[in-house]
């Protein structure tokens, strides 16, 4: 559980940055290299590839490279993560909210007697 969780929160924490997620959302379309994802972000190629780093660290991406090119594409798999404690919590909610949507009849049941 500890490993799950740690891996959502890296997770998490990769998507906080509005950069990431530009660039995380650009990849969801099609790979694209270091470079490309670089040009339309008003900040140097070392603060990209740092941004690189964490996204690829979070699981969220992957990289390889060929010749001088490092390209990024999408993990997909940590997607099925974050759909996985997103089912998690809806359905939490569900019966907290089926339970209590039952309480309120039973109380308005019972203040109308």
């Amino acid at each position: 559980m500890l490993n799950h969780s740690s891996s959502l929160n890296r997770v998490f924490y990769a998507l906080s940055d509005p950069s990431r997620l530009t660039i995380v959302e650009r990849l969801s379309k099609k790979g694209a290299s270091v470079s490309e994802l670089a040009q339309p972000l008003n900040m140097s190629m070392a603060a990209v590839v740092q941004h690189i780093q964490i996204l690829e660290e979070s699981g969220l991406i992957k990289t390889h490279k060929v010749g001088r090119v490092r390209s990024c594409q999408v993990e997909p798999r940590s997607f099925e993560l974050i759909e996985t404690w997103l089912n998690q919590r809806r359905k939490f909610w569900e019966r907290n909210l089926d339970r209590l949507g039952e309480f309120l009849e039973k109380t308005e049941k019972e203040r109308k007697k």
